[in-house]
């Protein structure tokens, strides 16, 4: 059941989450200040091995009529595909690395290799998201209006096609985030400015004509003879980035242990608390660290959240430092092999195809067993995200 406030459902006093807030500012300075040559280094060199694989896939699918030089330039073209829309294109978009000062690495200039225009990306998920993160009806990312991800939502007959959605939206992810920031949800109620709705249409028309030509016309035309199976190549790169893209960015929200929240929560929020929310509402996975360059750093979710605008080559030394705080506050640090976060997910999609509603008793605050650090008493109306009594914790006075 959503959470209406993290820091009583956590057991954190006020003094608590303001400390915690503090400490995690701590680590914020402390990153900032050694940023230099190190990271600027790491993202150049990332995007040109990204450029060279491109490059090399490219001139190899020119003796695609061959299904080693298929095989061989399809997977070229598909890392270095994912490079850029995960590792690169991703974190530059954030403004990790607009302290250089470069203007080709740069969050206000860099337009990645997908169908999705990055100024509609950066509103919908650098604004929304983050801001909102995990909070139902305010965060578009849960479920993306088309899946119930949570029993908070309410069930429609709709959701009976909740497994056809989920496989088409993997397939199509590039798509799916194409039309993401025209809110659907608003343009099924029609609260959508039709002029804006108009605007935004356009913005995807010109880079989805961009797009499609590059990929499915003038590098085809270019190879000549093996037109028909560069074309498939290149259709095949973007399904697999697309497969890819789609996995990794589920099993940042959606794993068990990965909360949700009420726009209760939001009420007077302060920016400790809003860490906190980042850190209960994230997940991360477990992998080696090519496991995460490709994935964009996205494993390192909960840091990603809680620094979104910190340099992603900096996440391995960041999560030493927020486990370690998770530890001392008795908080969770949601993590754990790839394939069982993306299983939960999947597992949660199918389970709530059929109608559920939300059960009162199922969310109890962590370390249920322990007193309220610091005694405080439930804020917001008494914890009114419980349906129910409070525990007995919850009323230490």
């Amino acid at each position: 059941m959503a959470i209406s406030d993290v820091a009583t459902f956590a057991h954190l006093s006020d003094s608590d989450v303001e400390a915690l807030g503090r400490e995690f500012d701590e680590i914020r300075r402390d990153i900032e200040e050694a940023r230099g040559a190190k990271d600027a280094a790491y993202i150049r060199r990332l995007i040109y091995i990204q450029r060279r694989l491109m490059v090399a896939g490219r001139l190899t699918l020119f003796a695609s009529m061959y299904p080693p030089a298929w095989v061989a330039g399809t997977g070229m073209l598909a890392i270095g595909k994912i490079l850029e829309n995960m590792e690169i294109g991703h974190n530059v978009m954030h403004g990790q690395f607009d302290w250089m000062n470069d203007p080709e690495i740069h969050s206000g200039t860099w337009e990645w290799d997908t169908t999705c225009p990055a100024s509609q990306w950066k509103h919908s998920h650098n604004f929304l998201h983050h801001t909102f993160t995990n909070v139902v009806g305010k965060d578009n990312d849960v479920g993306y209006g088309i899946l119930r991800v949570t029993r908070d939502q309410k069930w429609h007959p709709a959701n009976l096609g909740q497994p056809v959605y989920n496989a088409l939206l993997a397939l199509l992810f590039e798509w799916g985030v194409a039309l993401h920031d025209l809110d659907i949800e608003r343009i099924r109620k029609r609260e959508k400015d039709p002029q804006e709705l108009k605007r935004q249409l356009k913005e995807i028309w010109r880079k989805v004509r961009k797009q499609v030509g590059k990929d499915y016309v003038i590098f085809p035309l270019l190879s000549g003879p093996a037109f028909a199976t560069t074309l498939t190549a290149n259709a095949t790169a973007n399904l697999i980035r697309n497969l890819w893209s789609y996995m990794i960015i589920f099993c940042g929200h959606f794993p068990d242990g990965a909360e949700k929240f009420t726009e209760e929560e939001l009420e007077d929020e302060t920016k400790a608390e809003w860490y906190l929310r980042q850190l209960l509402g994230s997940a991360n996975f477990e992998g080696s660290r090519l496991l995460h360059i490709l994935a964009g750093s996205l494993g390192y979710q909960i840091e990603h959240h809680l620094f979104p605008d910190l340099p992603c080559n900096r996440y391995p030394e960041i999560a030493e430092r927020v486990k370690a705080l998770c530890e001392k506050y008795d908080l969770p640090y949601t993590t754990g092999p790839l394939y069982r976060q993306y299983g939960q997910v999947f597992r949660t999609i199918m389970k709530l195809t059929l109608p559920t509603k939300a059960d009162p008793n199922e969310m109890q605050p962590l370390n249920e067993s322990q007193p309220l650090r610091g005694a405080k008493r439930p804020s917001r109306d008494e914890l009114r995200a419980y349906g129910g009594p409070l525990p007995p914790q919850a009323a230490v006075a």
